[in-house]
């Protein structure tokens, strides 16, 4: 299946509005200006673009916090993001939290996660089982890590969705390493997605740096959920290429390691494969990058002028 070049186009301006938008929020941080840790996505962009303009616009997801560009995507915008960023009462959350936790918005289809990862599964899961016994033709996807693929949610979600045949999409995001943990510390397989043949599901693996592979992937595997086909699982093999978090150095990552994957760039591989067939040049990317940081400009306006949550507000929105 080629893409189509309205959706190439599409998807280049996510991934580039994310990558931006994770390099104006690292600046941010440096400037004291954003509140909590920062999480970085770059490396991811090509997994949570692909995997998210997959989905229709009835169907829900659970992202995580290195996939900005399945937020983008689904709607929320860079003023929305920028002020969680902050803490502001403008912020998705409400100033309730200061980074990408907690940024669900059922309105958009997207499930807020926590930091227990891979907690949004079963709640993905839970979402497919509704719309399975509601008789809806909708379907779940929930992004995940490898380190969370040993957890023993990942085997309950996987196990359920499976039995009862249920609308889910599992996106395994293999970047490598569960924080500081490499991936052979981790398990002794190939591939996270040969685990899929043990609860009954077709497993996939793709190129996690490319967006059209993502994107087929994805494609077939909410097409064949809708259908009432069940349950894929795809793994994106990919790579972090910044710390798990802003406080880390990264000292454990090989540096030939970051070199392989940077000439690996999902960003670079996109524009190279839309300069081949005479989709993007030169003059055409200047000024979409200019573009966005206007955009980024305005956001970070709005962002700073927004106020903190009014101290009155703290109970709402509290359930025990």
């Amino acid at each position: 299946m080629e893409l189509s070049p309205d959706l190439l186009r599409q998807a280049h301006y996510w991934m580039r509005l994310a990558r931006a938008l994770d390099d104006r929020g690292t600046f941010l941080y440096k400037q004291s200006k954003i509140v909590g840790g920062y999480f970085s996505q770059i490396g991811h962009e090509a997994v949570s673009v692909g995997a998210a303009l997959a989905l229709g616009p009835d169907d829900v997801v659970a992202p995580l916090h290195r996939d900005l560009g399945c937020y983008l995507a689904r709607g929320i915008t860079p003023q929305r993001i920028l002020a969680q960023f902050m803490g502001r009462a403008t912020g998705v959350s409400g100033g309730r939290d200061a980074n990408l936790h907690g940024m669900g918005d059922l309105r958009l289809g997207i499930v807020g996660f926590i930091s227990h990862l891979p907690a949004s599964l079963p709640v993905a899961v839970g979402m497919a089982q509704a719309f399975a016994l509601k008789g809806e033709h909708r379907v779940a996807m929930a992004f995940y890590g490898d380190g969370a693929s040993s957890q023993g949610l990942t085997h309950e979600a996987l196990n359920w969705a499976s039995v009862f045949h249920l609308p889910v999409v599992f996106i395994c995001e293999n970047n490598q390493y569960a924080y500081s943990t490499p991936l052979s510390r981790q398990m002794n397989i190939a591939n996270i997605a040969d685990r899929a043949a043990g609860y009954g599901m077709p497993g996939v693996v793709v190129d996690g740096n490319d967006l059209a592979a993502v994107y087929r992937a994805a494609h077939e595997a909410v097409k064949d959920a809708r259908a009432g086909g069940g349950p894929t699982l795809i793994e994106c093999k990919t790579m972090r290429m910044r710390g798990h978090a802003i406080h880390d150095n990264m000292a454990y990552v090989p540096h030939e390691l970051l070199a392989e994957w940077e000439h690996r760039d999902p960003i670079s591989l996109l524009e190279e494969h839309m300069r081949g067939i005479g989709l993007l040049d030169d003059a055409g990317l200047s000024v979409l990058l200019a573009h966005i940081e206007a955009e980024l400009d305005d956001a970070q306006t709005f962002a700073e002028e927004s106020p903190f949550p009014d101290p009155a507000s703290l109970r709402d929105g509290v359930y025990a």
